[in-house]
């Protein structure tokens, strides 16, 4: 699955408040195991298939990154 079918994929959690639990949902609709959430630490490597989820002060997803 390429970035823009990931995004098209997960579109219905952008507005949704990130829990403990949309990792896991992301990793299974894009079989993506490298999903980092917000405020969580990644290394500095370029990876473009790890993707990292974007969310506002109170949690709101915005959109997805890649890198």
């Amino acid at each position: 699955m390429n970035n823009d079918a990931v995004r098209t994929t997960l579109a219905h959690l952008v507005g949704t408040v990130y829990t403990t639990h949309t990792k896991a949902t992301v990793t299974a609709l894009t079989g993506r195991m490298r999903v980092v959430g917000p405020n969580e630490i990644s290394t500095m490597e370029f990876d473009p298939q790890r993707i990292h989820v974007q969310a506002d002060d109170e949690g709101r997803i915005l959109g997805f990154v890649f890198a």
